[in-house]
């Protein structure tokens, strides 16, 4: 397969997944208590750039589907976007895997947690428990969503990398 097929074909299930798995949760994946079973995907830029625009489209189509304010879409979206980037960025020359896994899930769970409670207020005009409060609340829903479920899926992810798994190549 070429490698521009398969960035897009990677990039097409990742947003895919990311939609899926948020939405099997719905009722924990949206509001100020939230676990996005989907965030788990947000440490897949350690192995592919591609897949920063596979997490925003994936997180954009939950929004939309959810019905959330244009904006918080729009920026919602962005902020994963830019966590995406930032992980794929600052992780390239860290070799060691646990650290890879611990500096690249910084980057989704601090910037969702403290930008989306300021994207709340700014859409809806109020945010439900206060900045505060909503900045621990989404944190402990990323750290959840990514250092509990992601590091199986990374840990996993490299093992078929290793065996030479050619969608993961």
């Amino acid at each position: 397969m070429k490698k521009n097929t398969k960035r897009i074909c990677r990039t097409a299930i990742i947003a895919a997944l990311y939609a899926c798995l948020s939405l099997l949760a719905f009722p924990v994946a949206s509001g100020a208590i939230q676990i996005r079973i989907g965030e788990c995907l947000t440490l897949l830029p350690l192995f592919f750039i591609e897949s920063s625009i596979g997490l925003f489209v994936g997180c954009m189509a939950v929004n939309l589907i959810t019905g959330t304010a244009i904006l918080d879409v729009v920026f919602g979206s962005l902020i994963t976007f830019f966590a995406a980037l930032l992980t794929h960025i600052v992780c390239r020359k860290i070799k060691k895997t646990s650290l890879k896994i611990f500096v690249g899930g910084l980057f989704p769970c601090l910037l969702n947690a403290f930008l989306l409670p300021l994207v709340w207020k700014f859409c809806y005009g109020h945010i439900s428990y206060g900045y505060i409060i909503s900045v621990l609340l989404v944190l402990a829903g990323q750290v959840v969503s990514i250092y509990l479920l992601g590091t199986g899926l990374t840990l996993s992810i490299k093992r078929l990398r290793k065996k030479g798994v050619e969608f993961f190549r």
